[in-house]
């Protein structure tokens, strides 16, 4: 790499780190030797980052700082005020007992200042009187630290020369003096290639401008001038617009898929009576679905449904002859959150009977289960129908099959399986190139004659439905499906908006 490509930013810093004066330099540093902003240089750094011209390197050094509190502004040693006060008070001795109960120590902090001013040689004992001694005008080797410590603030223990750490090793040992902190530091170094080019090219840039105007193209100073080069290689901030959520693309892109293969989008309310959510479906008043553990009832005052009694009728006739049990149209009042999209598709046959129709609907269902890394108590679901004459469960394979294919999902099966309210009943298997296995996906079946008859279709209907969540984990390659809902920014603008 040349010089020539170097911001004139680029190059101040690179000089700085090149000299003397730059030894374990951090931003603070740098920012005090160039004299550039702090933002000029983060942005130089990050450049350079780029070009492999510096590195940053993570220290951890050991300090300690006062820990006395902000009340005193010089602290003093128990054994010096022991010395001061018998010094003061002009006595040749004495008694340690009347001494004790004068001194404004603690106990603790006087027995500790007896012990180290009789150490340090600053008093003698004369049987039970203390003498101060002509030692004590001397300043101890902790005394002269704290001292230091009182102008410097904090101190860095790996410049303690010997006897400044046998002084910290002391008060380490007494408390209320200092305080010991471990601080990391980001350190800026030049790597081999930035250190060449430092030492071995012309890195001036006293006279280089960056900017060519009006003024210099109309005189001849332009050619005595050096410009600086733009480097079009090196990175620019990127700006992180707001986006559309990466489970909304995919709402809009299936929404997109089942419209253009003729399918018409209905809606419906969260809110359900239970006998649009279960007892149309023929699912039993005793069926476990229906239970408090799976299901989210509604205890407020919603108005009662008005229900058509022809349709009650048929529905109670049904469950009657087919589960042998006796239906309560009072089990069917009740509201619940919507556990599937269903509801909405059969109150749309119900008031519209068509003879023939593509129907599709999409939006939130609830399920009082636990969370897992597969299961939400809330989550997105998508169904579709299909009503009119000549139909087969291969023409309801035939389009899951299309639909599959437009998702980018080329292998596909379908199995037997049972539900309530379609029979013959199906679930669909896709294969996942990523990950090499099958999964399950969408259930899907022709609608039992109970369902159909008793809100007036005559003819087949094919049903199919599932989550949009398990369809995400698999586009954008997730084994959590608590992830989508995170609102991690890190994710979030990972996600290419088409993949």
């Amino acid at each position: 790499m040349s010089d020539s490509t170097l911001h004139p930013i680029e190059k101040k810093i690179l000089l700085f780190l090149a000299s003397k004066e730059s030894k374990n330099a951090n931003i603070d540093a740098v920012v005090k030797g160039t004299g550039l902003s702090i933002d000029q240089i983060r942005r130089g750094i990050e450049w350079m980052k780029f070009k492999n011209l510096v590195e940053i390197v993570v220290e951890t050094v050991t300090c300690f700082t006062p820990s006395y509190g902000k009340e005193k502004s010089h602290p003093i040693l128990p054994e010096r005020v022991i010395a001061n006060y018998i010094r003061d008070a002009g006595k040749d001795s004495i008694e340690i007992v009347e001494l004790g109960k004068v001194i404004q120590l603690s106990r603790t902090d006087y027995n500790a200042g007896v012990a180290k001013a009789l150490k340090n040689g600053w008093i003698s004992f004369i049987e039970k009187s203390i003498t101060l001694n002509k030692s004590s005008d001397q300043i101890s080797i902790e005394e002269k630290l704290l001292e230091r410590l009182v102008i410097e603030k904090k101190i860095n223990i790996s410049s303690l020369d010997r006897k400044e750490l046998e002084a910290y090793q002391l008060l380490k040992r007494r408390p209320g003096f200092i305080e010991e902190k471990k601080e990391s530091s980001q350190i800026i170094r030049l790597t081999e290639g930035g250190l060449a080019i430092a030492l071995g090219a012309d890195v001036d840039h006293t006279n280089e401008v960056s900017k060519l105007t009006s003024e210099l193209l109309g005189s001849d100073r332009w050619k005595q001038l050096k410009f600086s080069a733009l480097d079009v290689t090196a990175p620019v901030r990127s700006n992180d617009f707001g986006r559309i959520h990466p489970l909304t693309d995919l709402i809009n892109e299936i929404k997109e898929i089942l419209v253009s293969m003729g399918f018409s989008e209905i809606e419906g309310s969260l809110i359900q009576s239970a006998f649009w959510n279960f007892d149309v479906l023929f699912t039993p008043q005793d069926h476990p679905a229906r239970e408090m553990q799976d299901t989210f009832y509604i205890d407020s005052n919603i108005e009662t449904e008005q229900f058509n009694k022809k349709i009650v009728g048929k529905v109670s006739n049904f469950h009657k002859l087919g589960w042998l049990y006796d239906w309560k149209i009072s089990e069917s009042a009740k509201h619940v959150l919507r556990t599937h999209t269903t509801p909405v598709t059969l109150k749309y046959l119900s008031d519209n009977k068509p003879s023939s129709a593509r129907i599709f609907s999409l939006g939130r269902v609830f399920r009082n289960e636990k969370m897992t890394y597969k299961h939400l108590m809330e989550f997105h679901q998508v169904e579709g129908v299909v009503t009119g004459k000549s139909l087969s469960l291969r023409d309801l394979m035939g389009l899951q099959t299309i639909f599959y294919n437009r998702l980018g999902i080329k292998k596909v099966k379908f199995w037997p399986t049972f539900f309530p309210y379609t029979e013959p009943s199906l679930q669909s298997m896709v294969y996942i190139e990523s990950t090499a296995k099958w999964i399950e996906l969408f259930g899907m079946g022709i609608f039992r004659p109970e369902v159909t008859k008793s809100i007036g279709i005559k003819g087949l209907t094919l049903a199919w439905g599932g989550g949009l969540e398990r369809l995400a984990m698999i586009r954008y390659g997730l084994t959590d499906v608590r992830e989508i809902y995170e609102n991690k920014l890190s994710w979030l603008r990972s996600v290419p908006a088409c993949l």
